[in-house]
């Protein structure tokens, strides 16, 4: 028997996370045997450790012995906030707290996991132009290559002069791995394939760094004012953007805010450049950028990499030259771009972030901000505190590298409900502006390819001789494609938007860095992949659905993955078969005759799925929504919605050291 959940709307409403000062109305059932005799919901303030204590009120019987208890609680602060119900039982004093698939159960312990409360400024809005569509991340220096010779190339880059080889892996004569080889990929190549882009249906466009640096990633920036020379100039990147604009595509620069170069014109320890550098004086303007523990050789640096001295990004100096009216993050929006992706985010300060925000909502209030987050960002926790990344003054949203994991867990042979359940808690989590801007992705720079992780000999921490050696057999890679689909139609019909990592769209394989950045086959694509994820993105702008509705639940379980995306329009079942056989799935009776796509096999009310592969279907919302399979849908429960009784609501009190004994002994 349900006693509470917070991802339905009976029990809690709204549900997920709410503005700042919002009403939100709670209930719980209780069973006419525990002889309650008082109930309280207690709030914990993650940042400060008040609670907030509101006491519950009897609101009548339902049939079958259960109760009716309920309360309002308005919170007028942003943050994050815990919340569990203590109830005075004839048992003695019992909890509700935080079980499974966000179900309340009852225990004699308030030790175990609360609900999550996460109230955002009810004024935080995210840029409107990213909302359904498809965003596509390139590796510039492997994507295209233009074949116009550059000028300005430092000598020491090696220029590799075969588009189709292994990008070097083997150590120099010091054992160092430099990735100072380079394809030369350049921008005027990457707006030479706007056109190629835009049949994918891709609406923004993610640049890993294209600033002046020595290595081929560009993570070591050398210096922020210049496009490196090997992909061109200024000018080429304002035409890509320009371009890019004309077919609707926005372009996103890679920002690397927690660390430079050692080989830059702020550091200068190779004494390339014919400036003062931190390393070279103590009277460098950039010396304040560094914190120096024995100046010039033993400083911090980014995870012990000497390359990458780390910057003090609080110091006035550089937060200026970064965020100032002149800085970086407005000179280069000026230039054309649409925003920034912020590199490791959880290292950045929060004052720094707020501050990059004002400078980039200054130049343009529909520039995107979208940080870098591998865990959930509405709880993450670096450095000692808790962060406060999606409260509105922040990051617009994250890369979702959660619901990667629950793709690829699914794929892997996981419980289909497991694996909804982290998509569910995210979206319980995560403001609603920020959840329609999610970065969904399956591979990225820093993970492996997806079709290897699918289908490929795992590494099991094999070195780089032999992830060069490794390839997909004909068998595996057969295999592969077909679970490519799969994970790819996952991908683009859950909530946020879909990322493409460059060359995954046509098949490329490889293990770690620096074989997941091999370059693009042109000429060499696997054309059936390449139409699937056409289609999908046609699929993707056809269906308002997918740009802001709801998901909902309908019965996933075991090999097979099925929810609704829903507005107040239309809404899209999708259904996912991840058995080594065919499935059969019955679908809900709105959906008779409706529209399919992707080759979708539908008769009458039966769907026929052979193995890895997805169905969808399209219909118009009918008056009353479908209802969850896994969620309980019973009499009683219409039963307490008729005997709701009119109950004045109480104003929460808050008590930094509550005595809750107390408060329900008065009650």
């Amino acid at each position: 028997m349900t006693n509470f959940n917070s991802r339905v709307e009976f029990y809690r409403c709204p549900m997920g996370a709410v503005p700042f000062d919002t009403n939100i109305h709670f209930r719980i059932k209780l069973s006419r045997e525990l002889h309650c005799s008082g109930a309280v919901l207690a709030v914990k303030d993650d940042r400060f450790g008040d609670t907030l204590v509101n006491g519950m009120y009897w609101a009548g019987e339902v049939d079958n012995g259960y109760e009716i208890w309920e309360c309002d609680l308005r919170i007028d602060r942003v943050g994050l906030y815990w919340y569990h119900f203590i109830l005075d039982t004839c048992y003695g004093r019992r909890f509700i707290m935080k079980g499974y698939g966000s179900e309340g159960f009852i225990t004699d312990s308030d030790w175990e996991p609360r609900f999550q409360l996460t109230c955002y400024d009810k004024d935080f809005t995210t840029p409107s132009w990213l909302p359904g569509g498809i965003m596509y991340q390139i590796f510039p220096d492997r994507f295209c290559f233009s074949g116009e010779k550059k000028k300005g190339i430092y000598p020491d880059k090696k220029l590799q002069t075969e588009w189709d080889r292994i990008p070097d892996w083997r150590p120099n004569e010091f054992g160092m791995i430099t990735n100072s080889d380079f394809f030369q990929g350049d921008l005027k190549g990457i707006t030479m394939k706007l056109p190629y882009l835009h049949s994918l249906g891709v609406t923004c466009i993610y640049l890993n760094p294209i600033f002046e640096a020595y290595s081929n990633h560009r993570y070591d920036t050398g210096n922020y004012e210049k496009i490196d020379p090997i992909l061109g100039t200024e000018e080429d990147f304002c035409e890509l953007c320009a371009e890019a604009k004309k077919l609707g595509i926005h372009i996103i620069n890679d920002g690397v805010f927690s660390h430079t170069g050692s080989d830059s014109i702020y550091f200068n320890r190779e004494n390339r450049y014919d400036t003062l550098g931190a390393y070279n004086s103590k009277e460098s303007p950039y010396y304040t950028w560094y914190k120096f523990i024995e100046w010039p050789n033993i400083y911090n640096s980014w995870w012990g990499f000497d390359t990458l001295p780390e910057v003090e990004e609080l110091s006035n100096s550089f937060n200026e030259y970064i965020n100032g009216e002149d800085g970086i993050i407005r000179r280069w929006i000026r230039k054309g771009n649409s925003g920034w992706r912020l590199d490791v985010a959880d290292e950045l300060p929060d004052e720094f972030i707020e501050y990059i925000r004002e400078a980039i909502k200054t130049e343009d209030p529909e520039a995107l901000l979208l940080g870098e987050v591998w865990e959930d960002a509405s709880n993450k926790e670096s450095y000692g505190s808790r962060r406060r990344f999606l409260y509105g003054k922040e990051l617009d949203s994250v890369m979702n590298y959660p619901f990667r994991d629950a793709i690829l867990g699914f794929l892997d042979c996981g419980d289909a409900r497991d694996m909804l359940e982290i998509v569910l808690n995210v979206l319980e989590n995560y403001p609603r502006p920020v959840i329609r801007s999610l970065m969904n992705l399956l591979g990225t720079h820093d993970t492996e390819r997806v079709i290897t992780l699918l289908c490929g000999e795992r590494q099991h921490g094999r070195g780089r001789e032999w992830q060069a050696a490794t390839k997909l057999s004909p068998e595996q890679r057969a295999y592969g494609l077909s679970r490519m689909k799969l994970a790819s139609g996952i991908l683009y019909t859950l909530p946020g938007v879909p990322c493409i990592y460059y060359g995954d769209e046509v098949g490329v394989e490889g293990y770690k860095d620096p074989f997941n950045r091999a370059t693009f086959p042109w000429g060499k694509e696997d054309k059936t992949l390449l139409d699937w994820y056409q289609r999908l993105g046609a699929m993707r702008h056809a269906c308002g659905c997918l740009a802001d509705g709801d998901l909902i639940n309908y019965g996933s379980a075991g090999r097979t993955m099925a929810y609704i995306r829903q507005d107040d329009k239309e809404m899209l079942l999708c259904v996912f078969n991840g058995a080594h056989e065919t499935i059969t799935f019955r679908v809900p009776e709105e959906f008779i005759g409706g529209e399919t796509y992707m080759n979708t096999q539908l008769e009458g009310e039966w769907l026929t799925i052979p193995m890895n592969e997805c169905a969808f279907v399209r219909a118009n919302v009918p008056e009353k929504k479908p209802e969850p399979v896994a969620e309980e849908n019973t009499a009683e429960e219409e039963n307490a919605e008729e005997t709701e009784t009119a109950v004045e609501p109480v104003a929460a009190e808050i008590d930094p050291d509550p005595e809750i004994a107390d408060i329900l002994a008065t009650d």
